[in-house]
Formats: structure tokens, sequence, C-alpha cells
């Protein structure tokens, strides 16, 4: 990733692995939403309220290219390829610490309030989103 917004070092843990010791895929995405999260708090951006609402996913996709093992150091690259009225859609990338590429992909998410619908990406949020673009 050219010019990421945000960078996430983690570590692989032992529960997200299957019996072959690699990394079990859907698991990849606990990595970016941790990463996600950081970001947004990094930005005062509202992760989640009940009463406040959040930014669930409604699409996800990931190219795997490298096995990732229990204990593999690993660093999570954000960045966002468009913010509309409402939604945000992130790319990312997932590095082994030796920069190699295990994974890359893109996930959209919608700011929605404390029922679930939609509402639009308030200013400030919207100020915290683009700051770096």
């Amino acid at each position: 990733m050219e010019a990421p917004l945000h960078r996430h070092a983690c570590e692989v843990a032992f529960g997200d692995t299957d019996a072959s010791g690699w990394l079990h895929f859907p698991n990849i995405f606990r990595y970016v939403e941790a990463a996600e999260h950081a970001f947004l708090k990094s930005r005062e951006i509202l992760v989640f309220d009940r009463t406040q609402g959040g930014w669930p996913r409604v699409k996800v996709s990931c190219d795997y290219k490298r096995p990732l093992h229990f204990g593999d150091r690993i660093e999570v690259q954000l960045a966002i390829s468009r913010i509309s009225t409402s939604s945000v859609t992130w790319g990312f990338e997932i590095l082994t610490a030796a920069g190699e590429t295990a994974a890359f992909g893109s996930m959209t998410t919608v700011r929605v309030d404390h029922e679930g619908r939609p509402q639009l990406i308030s200013a400030a949020e919207r100020a915290g989103l683009e700051r770096g673009l």
C-alpha cells in the first residue's frame, strides 16, 4: 500500500488459527477491524455506542497471498478509497514482519444510528476521516 492512513502492528493469536496452525481465513477481518477501530479512536470518531450507533460492515473482500501462523508479527495498513454520504470504503493490506503481503482487500462500512438505520456522516466525522487524505 503506497500511502496508508494508519498502520497497526500486532501478533497472530493462537485462538485465531485452525488445526494446521495457520490463521483461519475469516479471522483476518478481526485484525483489520482492530486497525480500523484504532484509527477511528485516534481521530476521536465514535466506534460504537448503543445510543448513537456505529459502523457495521456491509461488504468485505480479501485476497490471500501467503499463510500466517500463530505468533507471526504482522502490520495492518489501512487507507480510505471512498467516503460517501453515509459510508466509507477502506482498503487494507496485511504485511508480514519481512514486509511481504500476506493479504489485501477492502471493506465498506455504513454509519448507522442506534436502530441500525443509515445516517449521514457528520461534519466532524468526515473531517476526522479525511485528515491526511
